[in-house]
């Protein structure tokens, strides 16, 4: 049976290069949210960005550069929650 000792010591051992994924897999591990546990441990997307998904990207980000933007509570007003 493992430890927490044990844990420690792998933790410290890891490369930089695996801290991201290090942390997610504990964060999956420790969580009771079946839904956060399944994105948390769903594989990234290393697909190339198309170049649609860049200007939507960027459409985005000059949006939100302008102000163009709802608050939650504005979202919320809108929809009568």
């Amino acid at each position: 049976m493992g430890s927490k000792d044990t844990l420690h010591r792998l933790v410290d051992a890891l490369p930089e290069t695996a801290v991201d994924e290090a942390e997610r897999r504990l964060q999956a591990l420790s969580t009771e949210d079946p839904v956060w546990r399944a994105a948390l441990l769903a594989p990234l997307d290393d697909e190339a960005e198309t170049p649609e998904e860049s200007a939507a990207l960027a459409e985005g980000r000059e949006a939100i550069a302008r102000g163009d933007v709802y608050s939650l509570e504005d979202v919320r007003r809108e929809l009568g929650l």
